[in-house]
């Protein structure tokens, strides 16, 4: 691999990085093409070429990653979620869920929701053994 390559990759990922990390901010391509020391247009070619979506579509797809999380393990509203995630607008934060996951947020909350478990003197006394008479 070319000494170019290999510089042009660690760009790509200290820009990747960044949104990583700071996918709840407000991140365009200006900024993180200053991560990448790149102009905007190479920026966002190089980036789909080596991570294989835009730069836009990846945040999306963290953003969202972020907000399945979140709607199974706290009990935050849809809107809440929406706007810790780094959506400006629930509608869009709706559509784009649905287009990644396939289902709106709602549902998905409603089919993960975490199974609770029995606790064990329950199942202990429900199994035990009972005298029959």
């Amino acid at each position: 691999m070319s000494r170019a390559v290999e510089e042009s990759n660690r760009a790509m990922l200290r820009a990747r990085d960044a949104m990583d990390r700071s996918y709840a901010q407000p991140l365009d391509v200006p900024a993180l093409a200053r991560i990448a020391h790149v102009s905007e247009a190479h920026f966002i070619r190089t980036f789909r070429a080596t991570f294989g979506e835009t730069p836009h579509r990846y945040l999306q797809r963290r953003r969202v990653e972020r907000a399945m999380d979140l709607l199974v393990q706290t009990e935050q509203s849809v809107t809440e979620i929406c706007y810790a995630v780094g959506f400006g607008s629930l509608g869009t934060f709706s559509r784009t869920f649905r287009d990644i996951v396939g289902e709106s947020p709602s549902e998905h909350r409603r089919r993960r929701a975490p199974v609770t478990a029995v606790p064990s003197c329950f199942a202990k006394a429900w199994m035990r053994p009972s005298s029959a008479r």
